[in-house]
């Protein structure tokens, strides 16, 4: 068995449980904006909306087509149009509410912690590189008690580079005076994720909890946090 040294995980959608963290917040913030009196007939629609255009959003941001202050521009625009609301009647606050709401949320998937634990146990270096903004993921990081486990964050904003741009893994290696075949990278993205791991030659795990479909190659598969144990 190939032995590594070093772990980078992806955060959202990986370890930190976007989707959930996402949901709860847009429900309070539903609420609390009075959004049916907005134009919105449900929450289940509002979210649903979401869902798709934050989606598509975050491709065209992975793929340099849009930048940090466009997605957050537009987000909440597209959605309102999405579901037949008016976009000049989106409360001011709503965009930031929502991403310091969001971001403060402690939601992991199952198991990570536990995982993160016996990782750090058996003596791996555990890091993160992620596409996500400084402060939404420091947050997200701390409110979610990842921070202990991890020597070394690396972001899209800091380096200037997005994954799969081969410059941001590149970066965090030489950070880590070490080289691709002691790394392993671990995460749920078949672009960001894998294709940028292939590029500079590192070992990937695809987190795949809903069975999708994947084009890229990858070293291992997992459904569940809790495989790692039977890899490493």
């Amino acid at each position: 068995m190939k032995t590594y040294r070093h772990l980078f995980f992806d955060l959202d959608h990986t370890l930190w449980d976007y989707n959930k963290n996402a949901r709860e917040s847009l429900a309070e913030l539903f609420t609390d904006f009075a959004l049916t009196e907005k134009g919105i007939a449900s929450f289940e629609l509002f979210f649903d909306a979401f869902v798709a255009v934050n989606f598509q959003l975050w491709d065209h941001f992975n793929q340099g087509k849009l930048d940090k202050a466009s997605l957050r521009k537009v987000r909440f625009q597209r959605i309102f149009s999405q579901v037949g609301a008016d976009p000049l009647g989106i409360p001011v606050e709503l965009e930031h509410e929502f991403v310091v709401r969001t971001s403060s949320k402690p939601h992991v998937f199952p198991g990570a912690l536990e995982i993160l634990r016996y990782l750090k146990e058996n003596k791996y270096g555990l890091h993160i590189i992620t596409n996500g903004f400084n402060e939404s993921q420091t947050l997200k990081i701390e409110a979610s008690g990842l921070s202990p486990y991890f020597d070394l964050v690396v972001t899209a904003e800091t380096t200037g580079y997005q994954k799969p741009d081969k410059r941001i893994f590149e970066y965090a290696i030489k950070t880590l005076n070490t080289n691709p075949a002691e790394c392993l990278m671990i995460g749920d993205n078949p672009i960001s994720d894998l294709l940028g791991a292939n590029r500079v030659g590192m070992d990937a795990i695809f987190f795949n909890p809903e069975n999708l479909p994947c084009s890229q190659p990858y070293t291992h598969a997992i459904k569940q946090l809790k495989e790692l144990e039977g890899i490493l």
